[in-house]
């Protein structure tokens, strides 16, 4: 009987990660559809458009690291990674998300709020940045991904 509950939280964690993965490829698809959408109105000039489509990329990109840090780096975080394939990845690769999520935040705090969209000098060049930082968290999410959908080693 206690193999048989092993077995069932096996495939409910399994259930689950496979779950969060999928709410996160969601919300990186929003997040990527509101980025490309800012970077099609370059120029940046200041206008209550602009200042809109801004916020919500913000409040989406902040959804999606959020959700990304909740469901799946968190037990990087906290070692609580049993699968030693994953963790052995994580352990190389979480150091670089958390510099990616360092940045989405500075970015964020830049541009959150209608009155911190008034001067969008730099905002070609930060969201180039970022859209770099972006590009190479997604490619260590996807090793991770493909990593955690493996059977358990």
């Amino acid at each position: 009987m206690n193999t048989v509950n092993t077995r069932e939280e096996i495939i409910e964690r399994r259930s689950e990660s496979h779950r969060a993965i999928e709410q996160l490829v969601g919300h990186r698809t929003q997040m990527l559809t509101l980025y490309s959408e800012m970077a099609a109105h370059r120029p940046f000039k200041p206008s209550p458009f602009l200042t809109d489509l801004l916020q919500r990329f913000c409040q989406t990109l902040i959804d999606y690291t959020a959700d990304a840090h909740f469901r799946l780096y968190r037990f990087f975080d906290a070692n609580q990674e049993r699968r030693m394939s994953v963790a052995k990845l994580a352990e190389h690769v979480y150091p670089h998300i958390e510099d990616s999520t360092q940045k989405i935040l500075d970015f964020n705090d830049k541009y959150d709020t209608p009155d911190n969209c008034k001067d969008l000098t730099q905002l070609e060049q930060e969201l180039s940045e970022l859209g770099e930082k972006l590009a190479d968290r997604i490619e260590l999410e996807d090793k991770l991904v493909d990593v955690l959908c493996k059977p358990r080693d």
